[in-house]
């Protein structure tokens, strides 16, 4: 039995509240690990990947230098599933986006707090970017997919490196 989600399954958990995992290549000639950093994101199935970051930080320059980025969103609880997507990023110098923000703060923060966050006194609004990625390739695996173990119901087989390395490319 597969643990890979097919395209609706996989669709509907990246657009479901995660923090994301962001990773952007390295810019330096030298081989160096990319950085790798948790965001907020929002994704609607069929559109891009949309978050929005400082200007001037640091995973900015890189995805305007590499074009591109990772983005994985897990489920940190039993049965584990994840997506992760990769594809070319566009950085939008937009002077700030503040439906972006306000849709963002509204997706990971109660009403209140959101409304806090957004009035707050170091809250730059112009000091800011919305960065927007094209999925065009998809990784995901649902654990809970997988057979039981010794007949339990509560138990389920450890992964294997086939059923986390099972890619599937879309072409959008």
């Amino acid at each position: 039995m597969s643990t890979v989600m097919d395209a609706k399954q996989r669709e509907v958990f990246l657009a479901d509240v995660h923090v994301g995992v962001l990773s952007v290549a390295s810019a330096s000639g030298a081989p160096k690990a990319p950085l790798t950093v948790p965001v907020w994101y929002r994704y609607e199935p069929g559109g891009d990947v949309v978050c929005v970051m400082g200007r001037d930080s640091r995973k900015a320059r890189l995805i305007e230098i590499a074009g591109e980025f990772s983005l994985c969103a897990q489920e940190e609880v039993e049965p584990y599933r994840y997506v992760s997507v990769q594809g070319p990023a566009t950085v939008v110098h937009d002077g700030g986006n503040m439906a972006e923000h306000r849709a963002l703060a509204h997706r990971y923060l109660e009403p209140d707090a959101a409304e806090h966050y957004l009035s707050g006194a170091d809250f730059d609004l112009s000091a800011t970017v919305t960065v927007r990625m094209r999925p065009s390739r998809w990784y995901s695996a649902d654990f809970s997919r997988m057979p039981p173990v010794g007949g339990s119901d509560h138990e389920t087989a450890p992964p294997s490196p086939q059923h986390v390395r099972s890619p599937e490319s879309v072409d959008r």
